[in-house]
């Protein structure tokens, strides 16, 4: 009699280790885990098993997720047919989540792949099989959310007593047995970066002062040798150097602060007179926006190949929209094409209409109106669109009908975002220039002040204006200058908010002006409005 032979089952070996610990080590539990498996195939050899020459290993990732690239690896080669039988240490090496597992066996039952746990003896073809399977899985979940939760609240306990555990580190410090040593030369620049906010009070204004000193984000080196950092601070960054509390010798931890174990490298004062400042400019953006969607983004580019990306801006209370170089916003400004910044409406309505005109053109055998309103449906229709000096380009994707894109060009030209002003109570605006924007802002902020200080002494909150003028630092005599703004007229009023009175018409001129609305007016008329 002749024994037929066993058919030849290509097997696969999967090995996992949740941390890096140990992995740089001559044999590592990846190896000891491989050793285990191939010793297993062996014994099954009379099966006709065979081992794959391809190695599958995953260290320091998590059984959580099944985003591992070896394994991924691995279910790749299972769609190619290339694999017959997986082998593992333990189940929960393959996964620890019922629901990944559930995914992976439908894979398995797909492409009849079997599969083994070398510690753990069950069939998975039985009932029984997959119950033990099921309740080892069920184990395996509970195993890392016990763990999950006994790792946070460790982090928790350690943050509360002050102590670094671990993150990115932050520039002014650097990392000594764990904990963060001042490192004096970047102290400093982090020193020098609160406070020229505190003087410009604007993150624009600072990116770009950073920048023309050489100053840049902090340099890391990483495990693998790369070199993440250096390059020059953009708004986002910035914002969050500002807020971070570590400068104050403090730890963060879910929305909380506790005294921290590093010293500090910014004084308190200031660092709080900044959180004001940031604080106060976060109010004034969260007014409520109009029309902030950005039909052109990821679509629109200058003529230098940077992409514009949407960003708004606050004046007078009112938030415009514009699309801005990449290159510009990221402070590399030689970088930036020609056309740096545009107005986003402007641009949208002139190129929908364009890419809409074209598209009826093209439609002959549709209705006109059939989806050419709706912007979403319309930027679909666009591969791309360039900025350039006196012209828009718009490349279109090619529709039914056409064999390649079609490019449209547009005669252009950027329209000022600027209002004009003018002079009130003069026919010819061209006399005298307006106020200074500095000045206007000066002005209403005065303005503000004094309707709040009336208010506070009408109503009883402070008894006289010396009380004022020790609150706010100030002379009792400038509290009472100030206070001569709350009785402007209305339209002196409107007239300093929109930045239209004259020249040389600030604050020294308007706290000497009579209270009566009339007299205001012809005080102000007839004033010499040369410089």
């Amino acid at each position: 009699m002749t024994t037929k032979a066993a058919k030849r089952l290509r097997c696969a070996v999967y090995t996992r280790v949740s941390t890096e610990y140990g992995l740089q080590q001559e044999f590592n539990s990846l190896d000891a885990q491989r050793e285990a498996c191939e010793a297993y195939i062996t014994s099954q050899k009379h099966e006709g098993w065979t081992l794959l020459p391809g190695r599958y290993d995953d260290g320091g990732f998590s059984g959580g997720s099944i985003n591992r690239p070896a394994l991924q690896q691995l279910l790749t080669a299972i769609r190619q047919g290339q694999v017959d039988v997986i082998v593992v240490y333990k189940v929960d090496r393959l996964t620890r989540s019922l629901a990944d597992f559930a995914k992976l066996v439908d894979l398995f039952d797909k492409h009849e792949v079997s599969f083994v746990s070398v510690t753990q003896s069950f069939n998975t073809t039985t009932s029984m099989g997959r119950l033990t399977l099921n309740v080892l899985l069920s184990f395996a979940q509970f195993e890392r959310e016990v763990t999950g939760e006994r790792i946070r609240d460790k982090i928790a306990a350690s943050k509360k007593k002050g102590m670094r555990m671990g993150g990115p580190v932050p520039l002014g410090y650097e990392v000594k047995d764990k904990k963060l040593v001042v490192h004096e030369a970047e102290a400093e620049q982090v020193r020098l970066i609160f406070r020229r906010y505190q003087e410009l009070t604007c993150l624009s204004a600072l990116t770009r002062d950073l920048q023309e000193r050489g100053i840049v984000t902090k340099v890391t080196r990483k495990r693998d040798g790369s070199i993440r950092g250096g390059i020059p601070f953009t708004k986002g960054p910035l914002a969050y150097l500002l807020r971070n509390r570590s400068y104050v010798g403090e730890v963060v931890h879910k929305g909380q602060h506790y005294p921290g174990e590093q010293e500090p490298i910014v004084a308190r004062e200031l660092f709080d007179a900044v959180q004001e400042e940031l604080s106060a400019k976060a109010q004034g953006r969260g007014a409520p926006r109009v029309n902030t969607t950005s039909p052109l983004a990821g679509l629109l580019f200058d003529d230098r190949g940077n992409r514009m990306t949407p960003t708004t801006t606050n004046k007078g209370g009112v938030r415009y929209r514009y699309y801005i170089s990449a290159a510009l916003q990221q402070g590399r400004k030689d970088e930036a094409g020609s056309i740096a910044r545009v107005s986003a409406p402007d641009l949208e309505a002139m190129v929908l209409k364009a890419v809409t005109e074209a598209s009826r053109a093209c439609s002959r055998n549709r209705d006109d109106r059939d989806g050419t309103e709706d912007p979403e449906l319309i930027t679909s229709l666009i591969e791309r669109v360039i900025v350039r000096p006196g012209v828009i380009e718009i490349v279109r994707l090619s529709s039914e009908g056409e064999e390649q894109s079609a490019l449209i060009v547009l005669p252009w030209s950027p329209t000022s975002g600027r209002r004009r002003r003018v002079i009130i109570g003069l026919d010819a605006p061209s006399i005298a220039r307006p106020i200074r924007s500095e000045t206007r802002a000066r002005l209403v902020e005065a303005i503000a002040k004094a309707r709040q200080w009336l208010d506070e002494l009408l109503s009883g909150k402070v008894q006289d204006t010396h009380e004022i003028a020790a609150r706010e630092s100030c002379s009792e005599r400038s509290v009472r200058l100030t206070l001569n703004l709350a009785f402007l007229s209305p339209a002196l009023v409107k007239a300093a908010v929109d930045g239209s009175l004259p020249h040389g018409v600030g604050l020294s001129r308007l706290t000497d002006i009579p209270p009566n609305w009339k007299e205001q007016q012809k005080s102000l008329i007839g004033t010499s409005f040369s410089e």
